[in-house]
């Protein structure tokens, strides 16, 4: 990824079982984290700093374009398994963090688990970390959601919502 001309990040919309809580952009990174040698999945999954160390690894490169695939969804389980819900949506942008914010929209509109629906989505600890390290938007104020017909306007303004209460 570092010789890349250009790197376009493919991420689903989804929860995820085993700490991380959602799987989005963010989460998608650990991809990137070496399985030989140094055994970093295991030092990841068992610290209680998972979910501040899935934003750290989004330090080691910065993707063109990010696209998130709605067209399904998981609400809870994850990363393979769990409740799928047809969402119908596809998003593409260029900021990983504000991609997460409006996923986690996403999921909390359609109902997912009380982990992800806790609090304030910027408080969500990937979130929280992505947006200190200076990843991507600080603030919902910032996200702008561009749509190109009716039916994609009206479920824009209910993510819109969901950003507004945060």
């Amino acid at each position: 990824y570092h010789e890349a001309e250009s790197i376009v990040q493919t991420c689903c919309l989804k929860t995820h079982a085993y700490g991380g809580h959602f799987t989005l952009s963010l989460k998608n990174s650990v991809g990137l984290v070496p399985l030989k040698g140094y055994t970093y999945m295991n030092e990841l999954h068992s610290s209680p700093y998972q979910r501040q160390m899935i934003a750290e690894i989004n330090t080691a490169y910065s993707p063109d374009l990010v696209v998130m695939d709605g067209v399904e969804a998981f609400v809870d389980g994850g990363p393979d398994r769990g409740t799928r819900v047809e969402a119908g949506v596809m998003l593409a942008g260029t900021d990983r963090v504000a991609m997460d914010v409006v996923g986690v929209a996403i999921l909390r509109l359609l109902g997912t688990t009380p982990e992800v629906s806790r609090g304030s989505i910027f408080e969500q600890d990937q979130i929280a970390r992505a947006a200190e390290l200076g990843l991507g938007v600080s603030s919902a104020k910032e996200i702008q959601l561009v749509t190109g017909d009716a039916e994609s306007e009206t479920f824009a303004v209910k993510v819109r919502d969901i950003l507004a209460r945060d």
